[in-house]
């Protein structure tokens, strides 16, 4: 890079959170919301313990304006520059706490989740609405991983916005049982 290309710019330490581990970067832009609209799924970690011990790792970095990519990271900008032509791109931002309601079928036990997401995508508090109309709440306390769930700029998530008051009403008569998630 050359010199005059870094002086508006500042290193941003980059992660893609999966949950059981992640992807990092170095990410030289010129502020952290052009990063999450430069590229899907990842945060910018701002602790200095972590920042100072990824200094050590040998990360990849990457100019954002610059001709090449790493990769993951050439995924996650391909990923992000087909979803900024869709209606509702970008639409979430801002919008603290969100909550969310999404139906999920991929297994014998079909759920309703709703969902309190805080700025990070990660999930705040979380209600399980099972097929007998059972409702079952939880908090980051009871899950081994709380990857960033909610791309806030992601269009695919709009149409599962809910209002607080549903939440609300849903975690009011949900009951807690620790063991399901053990």
């Amino acid at each position: 890079m050359a010199p005059s290309d870094t002086a508006s710019k500042t290193r941003f330490l980059v992660l893609h959170d999966y949950g059981m581990g992640g992807t990092w970067w170095w990410v030289h832009a010129r502020s952290e919301q052009e990063v999450l609209e430069t590229f899907a799924d990842v945060e910018v970690v701002h602790t200095e313990a972590t920042r100072a011990e990824a200094e050590t790792w040998g990360l990849d970095e990457a100019d954002i304006d610059g001709p090449t990519t790493p990769p993951g990271l050439a995924e996650a900008r391909a990923e992000r520059d087909a979803q900024r032509g869709m209606p509702g791109f970008g639409a979430l931002v801002g919008r603290d706490p969100l909550y969310l309601s999404r139906r999920w079928d991929e297994d014998d036990d079909p759920m309703v989740y709703l969902m309190e997401v805080g700025p990070d995508g990660r999930r705040l508090r979380q209600v399980e609405l099972t097929e007998d109309r059972m409702a079952y709440r939880s908090t980051p306390e009871d899950w081994p991983f709380n990857p960033p769930w909610v791309d806030r700029y992601d269009p695919a998530w709009v149409p599962f916005v809910i209002g607080q008051e549903e939440f609300e009403a849903q975690w009011t008569r949900a009951v807690h049982d620790p063991s399901r998630w053990d």
